[in-house]
């Protein structure tokens, strides 16, 4: 996420370019609107789903996404659900795409 931006504007940036290519997306956590940080959850529809959280890579000083839980979207609902018991600023956004789609790799995002 850029720092000069609010989460509530980035998560709705989001969720507007997410749409436009007609990938269905939910807001299923609202955090704080300033500074909470970001999960996205893919749900693949098959049982299976992704969790990804932002990471500032020390490397090359970017922030990049970086998956936190795979598998049966149980569990990966569980690692979620933890996270936010530790951090009640956090948003949860959950995207649906039987293709596995997201669109966090997308540069107009950054």
């Amino acid at each position: 996420m850029n720092a000069r931006l609010t989460t509530d504007v980035w998560v709705s940036a989001y969720l507007t370019r997410l749409r436009l290519v007609d990938i269905p997306v939910f807001v299923t956590r609202k955090g704080d609107a300033t500074a909470g940080s970001v999960l996205v959850k893919l749900n693949t529809l098959d049982g299976q789903a992704q969790a990804f959280q932002r990471q500032f890579d020390l490397m090359s000083g970017e922030r990049e996404w970086v998956t936190l839980a795979t598998g049966p979207e149980a569990e990966v609902d569980a690692s979620l659900s933890k996270q936010a018991g530790f951090d009640p600023d956090l948003w949860v956004i959950e995207v649906e795409d039987k293709q596995g789609r997201h669109l966090l790799d997308d540069p107009s995002l950054a």
